[in-house]
């Protein structure tokens, strides 16, 4: 299933997601939502793209997010922890509800794959203060 502008989530990184305006630079495009195992969640898979130099915007989710990065390199902010570096072949999980940013570090495309456990009838992402 494609879908237009979406955001992330995610994010990256996500990203704010499916229900937030999608920044200049930023191109998500929704590969499958599904039912899971768990009550009441929904498994959502994104491919996201980020453009150098591009941030994600500081935002949360109302589940897990399990994102691999295909290409690229970048920086993953999660509140409360330190800034790390990300770069193709590596992976990284953010807990529901924590606020968290990325942004392309790199000097070409950041091309990543996003997996959301979330709650059914939610946003995919709330922009985060």
């Amino acid at each position: 299933m494609k879908s237009g502008p979406i955001y992330i989530s995610a994010c990256l990184l996500c990203l704010p997601f499916l229900t937030l305006a999608q920044p200049a630079g930023i191109k998500r495009t929704l590969v499958q939502k599904a039912d899971t195992s768990i009550d009441h969640r929904e498994a959502v898979v994104a491919r996201v793209e980020l453009e150098p130099g591009v941030v994600a915007g500081r935002h949360t989710h109302p589940g897990d997010e399990i994102s691999y990065v295909l290409e690229g390199e970048g920086e993953l902010l999660i509140d409360g922890e330190p800034p790390r570096k990300l770069k193709a072949g590596e992976a990284f999980v953010i807990p529901a509800g924590k606020i968290h940013d990325a942004k392309n570090t790199g000097p070409g495309t950041m091309r990543l794959v996003g997996v959301y456990v979330v709650e059914k009838g939610q946003p995919l992402a709330s922009p985060a203060k």
